[in-house]
């Protein structure tokens, strides 16, 4: 860009790192804490953390949905809010907030009324300890459905104003009330699961009266018009549902496909499910900067399209993702570093250690070559609402090529659990290749004014 043009940027390298250093620490604070609650229940028995983690599969799939549609009413805001029309961004935030509670509120009671199915067809055969404890758990765990319905989008909405702090420390309020009270009903009082459920209600309920309390003053530059209208805005809706469905169903197929590979895996014995299981672990982390990016390239690149500004568009896409890669060989490169150190944490047999040093070294080599055009770039055509183009190319890459090929060399050729990873590889390679190719066009060009 010309000098002249850098003057007219939208955002400078300061309000860049302002956006996405808060969104790397809340989600390092999101992965960590999760593995707490883990360690934490523990302590009540593997009865307990079976049943958490099976009741968790269900509401990660439901909070995916909502952080969906939440990113659609944030894609709809940044737009607007490009377009210097912050009167239609605020009509937006409003709408958004208005149908994710009315949704989230019908999910919670979907939920409860097909609780019998879930527990007894969905979690299969378990033994009567861990269906009592999954019923617990779920019959608390699914009160909190519309309070992180409610912080996804807030969240989602600061993030649009570039305000990614918010969603940062509010993660932290609701981390710290979350590990704070199941130490003290899990250690102290002896509540077992329902001591590991009450708190996570609670620390939702929190963040989501903080994030909208916030987002009633009137002074943030998107904010809930009081009297807060509770009349549906069916071209808003629409708009923000355009961009959130599909992005919630590519989000569901993604979950669903690991629940299967799950079962693909468990057929090839216990060092093999151990050294997935670690690896999965470890994985979240070496790619964990790429995923706080990508938020930061939906703000970005919405605002853009918003002005009608393809060429920032271009610019800030270039920007963030040799930014992603940087961050990738940073964090890869240490994770490779401090291995051993971390599976010896692990207490793992050497056959499993082996294999789980097999699958880092080859995800590191693929995440650094491959996943910033495979997951950052998509980001980018989302924001301006190309999101039919990255659903079919990423349901259809996820069967074909992860599900699809998994059986064919894990199972088939004998390559094992290692195999499952090749084929996450090649889906990785045809996501790139495709994305690449329609970013490199001008058919995403979709935008048609606020």
């Amino acid at each position: 860009m010309e000098m002249q043009e850098k003057k007219a940027l939208l955002f400078s390298n300061k309000d860049l790192k302002k956006l996405i250093w808060p969104l790397i620490i809340e989600q390092l604070l999101t992965v960590t804490v999760g593995m707490m609650d883990t360690v934490m229940i523990a302590s009540v028995g593997e009865s307990a953390v079976s049943a958490v983690s099976l009741v968790d599969s269900i509401m990660i799939l439901i909070i995916q949905i909502f952080a969906a549609i939440a990113t659609g009413g944030a894609v709809v805001a940044g737009q607007f809010l490009g377009a210097k029309d912050e009167d239609r961004a605020c009509q937006s935030a409003n709408q958004l907030i208005l149908f994710i509670s009315v949704l989230s509120i019908a999910v919670m009671g979907l939920v409860y009324l097909l609780r019998g199915f879930i527990l007894h067809q969905v979690f299969g055969k378990i033994t009567a300890e861990v269906m009592a404890y999954s019923s617990t758990y779920l019959d608390i765990v699914s009160l909190s459905i519309p309070f992180i319905a409610l912080y996804n989008g807030g969240a989602a909405l600061f993030r649009t104003m570039g305000n990614s702090r918010i969603s940062m420390y509010t993660s932290l309020l609701m981390n710290a009330i979350n590990i704070t009270g199941n130490a003290i009903m899990i250690y102290g009082l002896h509540m077992g699961v329902a001591g590991a459920a009450i708190p996570t209600l609670v620390s939702r309920i929190v963040a989501a009266v903080v994030m909208i309390v916030l987002l009633l003053n009137p002074k943030q530059l998107v904010h809930l018009k009081r009297p807060f209208s509770l009349k549906f805005d069916a071209t808003l809706i629409k708009r923000i549902l355009y961009i959130g469905v599909p992005n919630g169903l590519e989000n569901s197929m993604f979950q669903l496909g690991k629940i299967l590979l799950l079962s693909l895996v468990s057929g090839f014995g216990t060092a093999a499910i151990a050294a997935n299981a670690v690896s999965n672990t470890l994985a979240t982390f070496m790619t964990l900067p790429g995923m706080a990016i990508g938020f930061a390239i939906i703000t970005v690149v919405s605002r853009c399209i918003g002005a009608g500004d393809y060429k920032q568009a271009r610019y800030y896409t270039r920007k963030l993702i040799k930014i992603t890669y940087l961050a990738l060989l940073l964090t890869n490169a240490l994770i490779i570093l401090g291995l051993p150190a971390v599976l010896s944490l692990y207490h793992l047999s050497d056959i499993t250690a082996s294999m789980t040093t097999q699958i880092i070294f080859s995800y590191a080599a693929a995440a650094i070559v491959i996943w910033a055009p495979a997951f950052s770039l998509p980001n980018t055509l989302r924001a301006a609402n190309d999101v039919k183009f990255s659903m079919v190319v990423s349901i259809l890459s996820m069967w074909i090529f992860r599900i699809g090929f998994s059986f064919l060399l894990a199972k088939n050729m004998g390559l094992g659990v290692f195999g499952v990873w090749i084929s996450m590889y090649i889906d990785w390679l045809v996501r790139s290749i495709l994305f690449v190719l329609r970013y490199k066009g001008v058919s995403w060009y979709r935008y048609t004014g606020c």
